[in-house]
Order: structure tokens, then sequence, then C-alpha cells
């Protein structure tokens, strides 16, 4: 089997790199090589080919797995470990035998490679690109410790009114395609596998029009607002991640949407527990009291504060927290004696009368 070129390199990233890392450096090089910004590149085209298939494979945690897995052996130029294929032996390192049927419980080399890049039957498959759409909401305290909607609006492309999606002018004529030959698809990968992406110059029509679209510039689609409703269970986490199949791009691929939640301005939270600071006079800490204290749900309970009662000191309400999967937490109640910054002299007079006759140093 030929060599390929390593995914990790055309991306630029390690073999350690993260999923984001993996992202980030895929859409600063598509941007970069993408046809439309380098119309009379063909190397640019092929590049940005090179871009699309890295990113497939290890953008996927199964695929980049197995790809790891075939890279140990060699199986890819630039990877420098392992042995060839084809009797190609190690580029360093001891000679070591390599036998197909080390990679039997992955199905052998075939299955291998299909799983990886999307053959079956030893045929060509077109793997079709879903168009994935990621958003960051905002949203209160409350609302992702107890749950709710909320409205979000996002710019998706859509179909493109002038054109119906043809990328041609009103009037327009059609020819073949001169990168795909009108197969709308165009293939990459060596040796005994192959994949397939939608043609960069013809946008996997096969055909391309003599005159652009004046309204989408020949890209068949136009950007639209789209509003939509987050459903938001309770108990979401800050960075939670929510998908919503089938509501990206005209209808296809998925919306995920991360969750930043926003700071409440009384409470905290500790896993399905909640934690609100209320503040006391040095009396109320001193001589006991009560308060009156707001839960998670808008409720008021009326607290007692024992005499004595320490600057930090927690009191728990059962059952006041977070509810998820049928667990719900507690709501603390964390006490800050608050002193005075300045007395009077009568107050001052107090003070020390007091501290002498409980004994406290002064």
């Amino acid at each position: 089997m030929a060599s390929q070129r390593d995914y990790y390199q055309i991306l630029g990233v390690a073999e350690t790199a993260t999923t984001d890392e993996i992202k980030k450096a895929f859409r600063r090089l598509a941007k970069q090589y993408h046809p439309d910004r380098n119309p009379n590149k063909p190397q640019a085209a092929e590049r940005f080919k090179e871009i699309n298939e890295a990113h497939d494979v290890l953008s996927d945690a199964d695929k980049r797995k197995k790809y790891d897995q075939l890279r140990r052996y060699g199986a890819f130029a630039g990877a420098g470990r392992g042995t060839g294929f084809g009797g190609g032996g190690s580029s360093q390192g001891p000679d070591v035998d390599f036998d197909v049927s080390d990679l039997g419980s992955l199905g052998g080399l075939g299955d291998l490679f299909s799983s990886i890049f999307g053959r079956r039957g030893g045929s060509e498959t077109r793997v079709e690109d879903e168009d994935e759409i990621e958003t960051a909401i905002s949203i209160p305290f409350r609302v992702a410790a107890l749950g709710g909607k909320v409205p979000v609006t996002l710019t998706l492309p859509e179909v493109c009114p002038t054109c119906g999606g043809s990328g041609g002018a009103p009037g327009a004529t059609f020819s073949t395609c001169p990168e795909c030959r009108g197969r709308g698809t165009i293939s990459f990968g060596q040796g005994g596998f192959a994949v397939q992406r939608p043609c960069p110059v013809c946008r996997g029509r096969g055909k391309v029009p003599s005159e652009r679209c004046p309204t989408c510039q020949g890209a068949g689609e136009v950007r639209q607002e789209k509003r939509l409703t987050i459903t938001i269970p309770a108990g979401t986490e800050d960075g939670t991640r929510l998908r919503l199949r089938g509501q990206g791009a005209k209808g296809r691929g998925d919306v995920v949407v991360v969750v930043q939640v926003e700071p409440d301005t009384f409470f905290r939270r500790e896993g399905l527990d909640v934690i609100g600071v209320v503040p006391i006079n040095l009396a109320q800490a001193l001589l006991g009291s009560k308060i009156k204290v707001r839960t998670l749900d808008g409720k008021r309970v009326v607290l007692r504060v024992p005499p004595g009662t320490q600057h930090g000191q927690k009191f728990r309400i059962p059952g006041q927290g977070i509810e998820r999967n049928g667990r719900r937490g507690d709501q603390y109640v964390e006490m800050h004696v608050e002193i005075p910054e300045k007395l009077t002299p009568e107050q001052e007079a107090a003070a020390k009368a007091f501290a002498e006759k409980t004994g406290m140093k002064h």
C-alpha cells in the first residue's frame, strides 16, 4: 500500500492535540486555502482537499483511534514510526516483523481502512458533510438551576432565493465542471482506499454557470436569521453542550449550543447544593435572631440564627437546592458578620466596658 501524507502534519498540530486544537487548525487552514479565495490557484484546491480529509478523520474519535493504530505501523508518510507496509522497513529502530493478524480484532486492514474512510465492499462511497453550527448562549443562574426555555437567534446559510441553489445568474448557461468533470465529487487518498468530497469548484453540482448569481455570488446560498427556542434542563452546568438535531443549515446537520451560566448576585453553586451569603450585624451574631432568607425558587423562609453565631458559619435548609435526575440538593446560608467601621465615643466606651467584663483583650 502506498503511503500518504500524515494528517497531523497537514493540519500542523501535534499528535496529542485536543479536539478543539484540531478544529481551530482546520478552520484557519480551510479559510486560507478555500477555492473561493484562491480562484486561480489549483494547488490551493488540492491543499483544501487535504485539509478536509485530515479534519474528517482526526475530528472523529473512533476514526482517529484507528488511524493512530495504523500510523504507529508506518502506514502514513511522515509518521516516522514502526514498519512500513508492503515489505517496507522502519526508518528508525530495529527491524520488527509485522503480521496483519495483529489487527484481527479490528477486522483486518481492509475493514480498518473501511471503518476510517467510509469504503464499503471495496467501492468508493461519498461521505456527506453535515454542517454543524456551534454557538454560545448566556443564561441566568436560576434558569440553569431550575430549567426553562431560552430564545436564540442564529445566522445560517439557506438556499438562495434568486438562483434556487444553482449558483447561476438568471439566464446563465451551465457547462461541465472542469475540476470534477461533471461528477460533482473529487477523490483523494492513495493506495487501496479513497474517499470522496463535494467538488470545491462547482460545490458538488457538477456544472458551473457562465455567470454567477448576483445575490449569492455563485455560492447557491445566502445567510438568514433563524430563531430557535432552547430548552434548558434543570441542573444545567456552565459549559454544557446542548445538541439540536436537524436544526442546522438548510435543515441539515445539528446546532450545538454551549451554555454559559451567568453568576447570581446571591447564590453560588456546589454540585446540587446552592449557597447564599447573608450579612448579619454583631448583635444578631452575639444574641441570636430570626431572619428571612430567599430560596432558589423565590420563596422566603424564616431561619433562626442561634446566639454566638460565627462569621462564615453555614446553616442548612434541606431540599431547597438544585434537582436533577430525581435527586435534589440543599440550600446553605453562610453568615457574614458585619463589624462597624467607626464607633462614636459612647459606642467605643460601651465596647471597652463589654470587653473588660468578658475578659477580652484589646
